[in-house]
């Protein structure tokens, strides 16, 4: 049933070296045959050199008639600076269930942002021995696809600009001579995108010569409103001085000044569209009714408004493939996408889930992660992803440490480039069960969808096992499934295999059905609070701008879609420092926007921030080029 051919035996090391010395000691396997492992032939892959290569979507549509595999999806506890490996324990499962479980088994993971990977958190492949590879290539440009999302990001950002300027300088006649330019002929046509306005606008006209005056001034004049333009430009790096800028301060604007910002690219829309998307159609649908801001008139205005949704999906047209890359033991892995879980939806993509379900097939496994903690990410997965998709996962994995669990209970602060208080070295069964009610309320949240929750505490040399048992107990009578040690890090998948043995017996055993935390016909401050209610949250409060855009939207239509909140990681509550399980609180929700496109209403909870910034000292000090090898080194 496993991966016969393409399985690599690790010679580990202890103690475990650099992530990036591991993974430049291993000699990837040729992608195309990962991808004869999987049943994929040529023509279901175009190849980004030796080692990734793009599935597409023609693989899909031959496995229609397939059956699904098991679906799984892995969180983690709310996060603190002591990190809890999610991703390696993704990444170990499947080398376990691959590698030594005899079981057909695709991780689905997201593409890392160049923010953290040069910023504070460094890479997002895995650790130790549980790592995609090439490393290097999967952490920086991968195969251009972020890259593409912030081009086409900022096209549109240029088009909006663009052509408030163009309708501020010119009559509607020169406007409309200008939109529909006389051809060869002497004639004037629409083009295909026009026909989407003019539909919107209800003019069924065919011929520009045809248009009365008043609709001619219709179709031309989007007439935006500035102070309502939500569209921000976009850069795949942290920069905090992006945060807000001023534009148009140029001399040929005629002073046209107003205050923009950036935001990092993986907190673009168009990045969740890609993530949400199920099909070439449908990624160009989305991306044309994406809503940049209102006319003056109070109505929205969208990319296909603006006549740029097509060509948003010309740019974006390879991005909908997912990237087939490999772990470091030779399992498959898809690569796709890649939104922030506290700023954007956190998950990878569907059409990569879907493309892995049907590859893996009855029995096999298919292992996604999503990003943070699960009150944000995993209620995320749940909650949009599920609904567009269609899929419903059998067992959610939740990961846990036993020094991030005595964070939660109370242990002194970190500081970084200090060495680690001692309270984090030695027993202390009282603060490591202090801090289990963190874990307690994500299981709660987490098994409330109808999913068996297996609980993997990563194993460290100075865990005690009454530590270990205090967390298996404490889970346990939280409703797990089952509580697990593992130590993939130091071992690879043979250190999981315990793990892999629960999730498999956690899907064969799924008694319950798959159920929502929120019904969409609700208003969206009911579904704002039933969410916050899942937080530990009393009640909400909400500053005049959010009671504004929630009045707009609702006015507009779009009460109908799910939320997705933009809220800190570190804690339940919207304040970082409040570790553990929080409860009493107020959410204050400080702005409301709307991803149209994507399909969700997203709230900035707090002081949520769409552009991170660097830290005093980035993880860029370490990373540089063996220029006599051409290896990347301090990758991490």
């Amino acid at each position: 049933m496993g991966y016969s051919k393409t399985l690599r035996k690790l010679e580990v090391a202890s103690p475990v070296p650099d992530d990036i010395d591991i993974a430049n000691a291993v000699d990837p396997f040729h992608i195309s045959e990962i991808a004869k492992e999987l049943n994929l032939s040529p023509h279901h892959y175009d190849l980004y050199g030796k080692y990734k290569a793009k599935v597409l979507l023609s693989a899909l549509d031959e496995l229609q008639g397939s059956k699904d595999g098991y679906y799984v999806v892995v969180g983690r506890i709310s996060p603190t600076p002591l990190g809890k490996d999610k991703s390696a324990t993704t990444i170990g499962l499947c080398q376990a269930l691959g590698a030594f479980l005899d079981k057909k088994v695709v991780t689905c993971l997201r593409q890392p942002s160049q923010g953290p990977t040069f910023g504070v958190r460094g890479g997002a492949g895995g650790g130790g021995y549980c790592q995609v590879i090439p490393m290097d290539e999967f952490n920086l440009h991968l195969t251009g696809d972020i890259h593409a999302i912030t081009a086409a990001n900022n096209l549109l950002a240029a088009a909006i600009d663009a052509r408030i300027f163009h309708e501020a300088s010119q009559s509607d006649k020169a406007l409309f001579n200008r939109l529909c330019p006389l051809n060869k002929e002497g004639q004037r046509s629409f083009s295909n995108i026009m026909f989407r306005r003019l539909t919107k606008l209800g003019i069924t006209k065919t011929k520009p010569e045809d248009l009365t005056p008043e609709e001619v001034k219709m179709f031309v004049r989007l007439d935006i409103d500035p102070e309502t333009i939500t569209w921000r430009r976009a850069m795949n790096i942290n920069d905090r001085f992006m945060r807000k800028i001023s534009i148009g301060q140029g001399s040929e604007e005629k002073g046209m000044v107003r205050e923009t910002g950036f935001d990092i690219s993986v907190a673009s829309e168009i990045m969740a569209v890609l993530a949400l998307t199920t099909s070439l159609a449908d990624m160009r649908e989305r991306l044309g009714r994406m809503v940049i801001g209102n006319s003056k008139a109070g109505d929205p205005v969208t990319a296909d408004d603006l006549g740029v949704g097509g060509a948003l999906t010309v740019l974006m047209k390879d991005t909908i493939n997912p990237t087939l890359m490999q772990t470091l033991e030779g399992t498959p892995v898809l690569v796709h996408a890649g939104p922030y879980a506290n700023i954007a939806h956190g998950n990878s993509s569907i059409v990569a889930d879907k493309i892995a379900l049907k590859l893996v097939g009855p029995g096999g496994f298919v292992v996604t992660e999503v990003g943070f903690g699960a009150d944000i990410g995993a209620e995320k997965f749940m909650n949009i992803k599920c609904r567009y998709s269609g899929l419903t996962p059998q067992c959610a994995v939740i990961v846990a440490t036993i020094r991030a669990l005595k964070m939660h209970g109370g242990g002194p602060a970190v500081v970084a480039g200090m060495p680690l208080d001692h309270a984090y070295l030695t027993e202390n069964v009282g603060l490591v069960e202090a801090g289990c009610v963190n874990l307690a309320r994500h299981i709660a949240n987490t098994k409330s969808y109808g999913v068996n929750v297996v609980v993997a505490v990563n194993k460290f040399s100075t865990d005690a096992k009454s530590e270990l048992n205090a967390v298996r107990n404490v889970a346990l009578a939280a409703g797990a499934y089952d509580a697990v040690i593992c130590t993939h890090h130091a071992h690879g998948g043979r250190g999981a295999v315990d793990l892999g043995i629960a999730v498999q017996k956690a899907c064969e055993n799924l008694t319950q059905p798959f159920k929502f935390l929120y019904p969409l016909d609700i208003s969206i401050k009911d579904k704002i609070e039933a969410i916050a209610r899942s937080y530990g949250a009393s009640g909400v409060v909400y500053s005049k701008q959010a009671e504004k855009q929630i009045e707009m939207y609702s006015r507009q239509g779009f009460s109908g879609l799910p939320i997705c909140m933009a809220k800190t990681q570190y804690s339940f509550s919207h304040n970082a420092a409040e570790k553990g399980a929080p409860s009493g609180f107020v959410l204050p929700i400080r702005d409301v926007r709307a991803s149209i496109g994507a399909g969700f209403i997203y709230p900035l909870v707090g002081t949520m921030s769409t552009m991170p910034g660097l830290p005093t000292r980035p993880r860029f000090y370490e990373i540089d080029l063996d220029t006599t090898t051409g290896k990347v080194i301090g990758l991490s």
